[in-house]
């Protein structure tokens, strides 16, 4: 329980400097294309690494912390790239300094655009329950124990498969198009499996979902690096991740909730229509902000 609480907090330290760094180093005509990779990367780390776990399982006779030493060395190399391999970008010429980042005069520097990127992306959020829930619907219409890994499996090959090209898309295309396109893929996820009945209906629905995490979870980092300032992106970052991360904590407390009282079909429709809620607010970006997501026009 402790080693998961910490390896949680560290999750949380680094993803917020990790995303300000990409959006310093990565060219502003290819910022959807450098979040999409990194996208695809981590996610295949995310089903590679369990793979290898359970190959070394199964070579060691289950024995964890042998699993856990050899899980120590991808740690170390990382560390290492870091230090060695990865530098701070050159600051640019004239940009300001932000001595107090969660001062209220710096807080008032992040723009009205930026603070409606994030409040879709909460609402967004609260659609996003925990991937759990796919894994109990998998097993409500029959999946075997033994073969629940495969959702995650299959949810993550569809995500890392998507959100490079998904990137790459947004380079050329409107951004905010391209992340309607990633919000009504939820809503059919959502559809499928609240009415499906057979395994086939499920890994279509968990297909989907995997589609539209590709979609939207690199683009909404990239449009955060469009519109928050260059000196405040670490900040901007932390605050967007911080509110999404409680949302999709309430969102799965709901989630559970709905299922235990009123059943799965629930829980599904109820992320489709809060999915459709965070669409309309995303339709309404063209008058609130009308050059949020033109990329390197902005």
């Amino acid at each position: 329980m402790t080693a998961r609480f910490i390896d949680r907090v560290g999750k949380g330290i680094r993803g917020a400097p990790r995303d300000a760094l990409v959006a310093d180093i990565a060219p502003t005509h290819l910022r959807g294309a450098s979040f999409g990779l990194r996208q695809s990367l981590d996610t295949v780390g995310a089903f590679v690494g369990p793979a290898i776990a359970i190959g070394l399982m199964w070579l060691t006779t289950n024995n964890f912390q042998a699993v856990f030493w050899v899980a120590v060395i991808p740690a170390f190399l990382a560390v290492g790239l870091l230090f060695f391999a990865v530098h701070e970008p050159e600051r640019p010429v004239g940009l300001r300094e932000a001595r107090s980042p969660f001062s209220r005069v710096e807080l008032e520097r992040l723009s009205l655009t930026y603070w409606w990127v994030v409040g879709i992306a909460v609402v967004f959020s609260i659609a996003r329950f925990s991937e759990a829930f796919l894994i109990l619907r998998a097993q409500a219409v029959g999946l075997p124990v033994t073969l629940v890994p495969m959702v995650l499996v299959l949810m993550n090959v569809v995500y890392a498969l998507a959100a490079y090209p998904a990137g790459v898309l947004s380079d050329h295309a409107n951004r905010i198009t391209i992340l309607a396109v990633g919000f009504c893929l939820l809503v059919a996820a959502d559809l499928v499996l609240a009415f499906t009945n057979g395994l086939a209906g499920v890994a279509t629905g968990v297909a989907l979902w995997g589609l539209h995490m590709g979609f939207t979870q690199g683009l909404l980092a990239t449009l955060v690096a469009d519109t928050a300032p260059p000196e405040l992106r670490g900040t901007a970052y932390g605050i967007f991740n911080l509110l999404c991360g409680l949302a999709i904590l309430v969102a799965s407390v709901l989630a559970g909730a709905l299922w235990d009282s009123v059943g799965p079909q629930s829980t599904f429709l109820a992320a489709a229509a809060f999915t459709a809620v965070a669409l309309a607010l995303l339709v309404l970006t063209r008058q609130v902000a009308p050059t949020v997501g033109e990329g390197a026009k902005v």
